[in-house]
């Protein structure tokens, strides 16, 4: 068995009490989210440092995805270790602060976790899975987009948990068959209405 984590000790203690003898990756999902937030906050300096500046850090950042996601653990960790030299100054504005310490945790994240990072591109190209982003979009889909604080419709706890079983049989296509089951008399409907519960 293979256990995928995003990296936090006690989730990966709870694992490792259930099935001491089984298998450990980081998600390759969180990875990514991760040098994706790192993106955003390079492009976020753009015309306060230097275009080369900026160009040198996006480049060290692509070459840091690439080598983690071919496993290679040491050259990432020296790729975020340059980058935080470059970063690091006394004069350094606010934006870049912020971009050098999210550097900073991402490459303490990397390193408490390099005896899971594996050779992803490996994985992958074998038909192994990588990442649980199939199961965070499930679940997105299914219930956070429901209960943000923007929607208007709000549930409680005992009807999110019922409005999560229908949605789940929908996406499963099953709820038609529920229904024919809890009502055998009733007559065949089109599709669409069922449909309009998601």
């Amino acid at each position: 068995m293979t256990f995928f984590s995003d990296g936090e000790d006690t989730l990966r203690q709870l694992q490792m009490y259930l099935s001491p003898q089984s298998g450990h990756i980081l998600d390759w999902f969180h990875i990514t989210m991760k040098l994706t937030v790192i993106n955003q906050m390079r492009k976020s300096v753009v015309g306060a440092e230097p275009a080369a500046w900026l160009d040198e850090v996006e480049k060290d950042l692509e070459s840091l995805k690439w080598h983690l996601w071919n496993g290679n653990v040491d050259q990432a960790l020296r790729l975020v270790d340059g980058l935080k030299t470059m970063l690091d100054g006394e004069e350094i504005s606010p934006e870049p602060q912020k971009l050098l310490r999210t550097i900073r945790e991402f490459g303490n994240y990397i390193a408490a976790n390099r005896a899971y990072i594996p050779d992803y591109g490996d994985r992958y190209r074998n038909g192994e899975r990588i990442s649980t982003a199939f199961a965070e979009s499930a679940v997105n889909q299914l219930v956070i987009r429901r209960m943000v604080k923007q929607q208007r419709m709000h549930c409680t706890e005992r009807g999110a948990y019922l409005l999560l079983q229908v949605r789940t049989q929908v996406m499963n296509g099953d709820l038609r068959d529920t229904f024919g089951r809890w009502y055998p008399g009733i007559k065949a409907v089109s599709e669409d209405p069922i449909r309009l519960v998601a």
